[in-house]
């Protein structure tokens, strides 16, 4: 059997979810940029509004906008040594020893990985809703776990909470 050429490392980010985050972000600076300008010509006859309102308000849909942009954080990136998965809220380095597995299944919103010791990471760059993108994202998963050191079944304490 002819030698098979080694895996390609995987990079994917969940396109779907960035374009309509970069979306929202910016329709969230228009609509707070336009209440700034128009801030100044309402009054409500108890508070009349200054610049420094104005400028508070642009702040704030600045402000808003980047909370936006975080959620479209997630990144994977994958090669022969191990995977690193960053989500929202948490980053992991794990070597395909530790990998059990690469579950994407028909009606998950999101590819998981499976743990030696039965727990599960979400891969939230890997999302359902690009399509053939997250398809060919796990298949490169799945080939280089393959291609990764052999599974170790023995029993360890929780690699998460380490």
């Amino acid at each position: 059997m002819p030698d098979q050429p080694a895996p390609r490392p995987v990079s994917a980010v969940p396109r779907r979810l960035r374009i309509s985050c970069a979306c929202a972000a910016v329709v969230i600076v228009a609509v707070m940029t336009v209440v700034a300008v128009l801030l100044k010509s309402s009054s409500t006859g108890v508070v009349a509004f200054q610049t420094a309102d104005q400028v508070a308000m642009v702040g704030l849909g600045l402000a808003f906008a980047a909370g936006v942009l975080f959620v479209a954080r997630p990144r994977v990136d994958a090669d022969a040594a191990g995977v690193r998965v960053r989500n929202i809220v948490g980053t992991y380095q794990l070597p395909w020893s530790l990998v059990q597995a690469v579950g994407f299944d028909r009606h998950s919103p999101w590819a998981t990985l499976v743990l030696t010791n039965g727990e599960e990471v979400a891969v939230l760059a890997v999302q359902a809703a690009d399509g053939e993108r997250a398809v060919a994202a796990v298949e490169g998963l799945r080939a280089l776990r393959a291609a990764g050191a052999p599974v170790d079944d023995t029993p360890r304490t929780p690699l998460l909470y380490e």
